[in-house]
């Protein structure tokens, strides 16, 4: 039986999710990048099974969840419940530095000391790198609200979409 209603509706559904998340990724300003530019999905079927995947820069798990910082954290938001700590081990040294490394050259950008002249690149990220390990990220949400506003809506509509599908096979066969 092919199931065309509920590939449609299923491609509608993560289609609306990956909008959803890159709309919110621009009203947190955070667009500008790779992370924008490569959330995205994959929908396959088989006779057994559908299958959608979302796909993303693997950092975008510490943009939507936060991370807590060492010694403070935003309390405010859901990073403080995060399951991701920096200083707990489980993740290289030097990452963070050398993210923000690549930044800051990348964006030519450098602050001015008390006598004017520019920053070394080293000593700014040494500074930033200390601000964000020490009060973390605050958790952004941008993939996990659409997702779960898409997760109410589905079962009612989805099995609108089998039943129109199981109908429209009834149909067909009936006219045999």
């Amino acid at each position: 039986m092919e199931l065309k209603n509920v590939d449609a509706f299923l491609n509608v559904f993560a289609k609306n999710i990956v909008d959803g998340a890159k709309k919110n990724l621009v009203d947190d300003r955070k667009s500008l990048g790779s992370l924008y530019e490569s959330v995205s999905y994959t929908y396959s079927q088989s006779q057994d099974e559908i299958i959608i995947g979302f796909l993303m820069e693997d950092y975008a798990k510490f943009v939507d969840k936060g991370v807590r910082g060492k010694t403070s954290t935003y309390p405010e938001t859901s990073s403080a419940l995060s399951q991701f700590r920096y200083g707990s081990g489980n993740f290289p040294k030097g990452g963070l530095r050398k993210g923000i490394d690549g930044w800051l050259r990348k964006k030519r950008f450098q602050w001015r000391d008390k006598k004017g002249r520019f920053m070394s690149y080293e000593s700014m990220t040494y500074i930033i790198s200390r601000s964000i390990y020490n009060k973390g990220i605050k958790a952004n949400l941008f993939f996990t609200k659409p997702f779960e506003a898409g997760l109410r809506v589905l079962n009612k509509d989805l099995g609108n979409a089998f039943l129109l599908d199981v109908e429209s096979a009834i149909n067909f066969n009936e006219k045999k």
